[in-house]
This record gives C-alpha cells, structure tokens and sequence, in this order.
C-alpha cells in the first residue's frame, strides 16, 4: 500500500457510505489498513499524523466532509520556536508566496505552509500564530488595495486582527486557508462602514492602470479573485 492506494481507497469508501462527515477515528473504522499507513507514514514537522495531506488529495466534494474532532477544552498557550522552525525551514526558499506568489503552484504552496502554522496555532503555540498573521497581513494588504468590497476594512488594523485570530482558532477544513479568510472577511464587512473616502477615479494600485469604477461594476470578490 502507498499513498496513492490509500487516496483511491478512501474515495472509494466515502462514495459507497456517503457519510454527513468523516474523520480519523471514521477512517480508523472503515478502514483500519489504510489508518495504519497513514499514522505510519504521513507525519507532519511537529511529529503528528498530517491528515492536511490525506484530506487534501482526496477528491474535492470528499475534503469538504473532513470534521475532525474537537478538543472539549481549549488549548493553554505557550512559546516554543522548534515546532515552527522546521515549517519555516522547509519552506525559506518560498516564503515570497506570501508576498508575492507568482501562479496557481506558488498559491497552493502558500496555502500548505499556512495550514502548517495554523494547525500549531490551534495547539497553542503563541508564536505559529504570529508568525502566520505576519504573513497573511501581506495578503490582506494586498486585498485591501485592490477589491472594493474589501477596501472598507482599512484603518481597521484590531478588527482585522480579530477575524484573522478568529480564522486561525476556527479553521478544520483542509481548502484553502485564504480563501477562509477572504470569505470571513467579505462577509463581515458587510456592515462595515468606510472610515476613508476615497474617489473610484484612483486606480486599484500605486502602479495599475486601472481605476476602481471599474472593478465597483458587478464587483464580486467570489468571483473575481482566483486563488
């Protein structure tokens, strides 16, 4: 058995049983041979089972099933660099994706160190929590200059930080971390008012040439940002 088998197996068995949700102990269940595989072989930095990995391979309509158990009592903080060293190690060679991911590859790369961090948040660890909002800031700020309905979230530094903190303790489903905090955030401000004005005659970026009218018609930032 292989990864691949196992991948082939699970998607096979969650067609058959068509179950509301899943999770390891579903797996451990249905599928003792393919559990056994995966809590010896697919481990993540921190020395856990990576089920971000499992979930992620399997079919989409499947990973959205994913609901791991939750933990009755919430996790006491505390400080230790060695469990996010080795995520941030593996990928120093990418962490422009934060800044400045160049394609769909750089975007889900992205995505994968991020769930890393976040995970490690949820255990507790103070610093894969700010580690990750430092870098997800540049993301948003990206965001904030480009998407009309996003834009009313600037000036808004503490409520910002308290969806993305919000983000981070919520998040089970292995997609696309980004895009969970793009959809918290389009939806929370909703009701949010400007605290600038600012004219749609502007363009979208310091370097674009396109002005924000433009983007205001039939604005849907679901539609319009491609992750």
């Amino acid at each position: 058995m292989d990864f691949d088998s196992v991948v082939r197996t699970l998607d096979k068995l969650l067609l058959r049983k068509h179950p509301e949700s899943f999770n390891s102990s579903w797996i451990l269940r249905h599928a003792p041979r393919c559990y056994r595989f995966i809590a010896a072989k697919i481990r993540n930095e921190v020395g856990g089972i990576d089920w971000d990995k499992v979930t992620r391979a399997l079919d989409w309509k499947h990973q959205r099933l994913w609901a791991p158990e939750r933990k009755l009592t919430p996790a006491i903080p505390y400080r230790d660099i060695a469990e996010i060293a080795p995520i941030l190690n593996s990928y120093q060679e990418k962490l422009y994706v934060f800044i400045a991911p160049r394609g769909a590859e750089d975007r889900r790369v992205r995505d994968i160190a991020a769930v890393k961090l976040v995970r490690v948040a949820q255990r507790g660890n103070l610093l894969a929590k700010e580690e990750l909002m430092k870098l997800v800031a540049y993301t948003i700020e990206e965001w904030l200059d480009c998407y009309h309905y996003l834009s009313r979230w600037r000036g808004r530094d503490d409520e910002i930080r308290n969806q993305l903190e919000g983000c981070i303790r919520r998040y089970r489903y292995s997609g696309s971390f980004f895009i969970y905090v793009l959809r918290t955030l389009e939806y929370a401000g909703r009701g949010v008012r400007p605290l600038y004005a600012y004219s749609l005659d502007e363009p979208v970026t310091a370097n674009s040439q396109t002005r924000k009218i433009e983007n205001v018609a039939g604005d849907s930032v679901s539609n319009e940002l491609r992750l």
